[in-house]
């Protein structure tokens, strides 16, 4: 890290700000490792000569044994489990069917979602005012600090 230099910093920071992603792919992670040696330490070559098998080796069986446990399908996400999103998910988790709503469909489909009640809690508007009043009362007859007047 010492080595490189400010605009190599600076490129790399900005394309880690320009394309957020908690998984980055694989070419942003090897546009970084160019750009900062020994990021990921994978792709170092000081820490893969000395470890068997090295990380690089690992890294990619990892990726491939990853694919292989998901048969070779695409991994979706909530948005693939969307087919009204506009745009349209490139890849449709499996069980979800292509969106082909007629116009009375999508109306109905809207009035629906309009009419549905508010997220929020169901609890009785007189419990918040009744309870801590009870609690303040509840101090008139049961005194927590005993005023003590013997006097030292």
């Amino acid at each position: 890290m010492e080595k490189t230099s400010w605009q190599q910093k600076m490129n790399v920071l900005t394309h880690i700000l320009t394309t957020r992603s908690t998984s980055p792919p694989l070419h942003s992670q090897l546009f970084i490792a160019t750009q900062i040696p020994c990021y990921p330490p994978l792709f170092s070559h000081q820490s893969s000569s000395a470890a068997f098998p090295p990380p690089l080796l690992k890294w990619i069986v990892s990726r491939f044994l990853e694919r292989i446990s998901r048969f070779g399908l695409h991994q979706t996400s909530w948005r693939s489990r969307c087919p009204f999103q506009l745009p349209r998910p490139l890849v449709l988790a499996e069980g979800v069917e292509v969106a082909q709503w007629s116009e009375e469909e999508k109306r109905e489909y809207a009035w629906k979602r309009f009419n549905r009640r508010r997220l929020g809690n169901n609890v009785n508007p007189w419990i918040p005012i009744v309870i801590p009043n009870m609690l303040l009362l509840s101090l008139l007859f049961w005194d927590p600090i005993p005023y003590d007047d013997t006097g030292s």
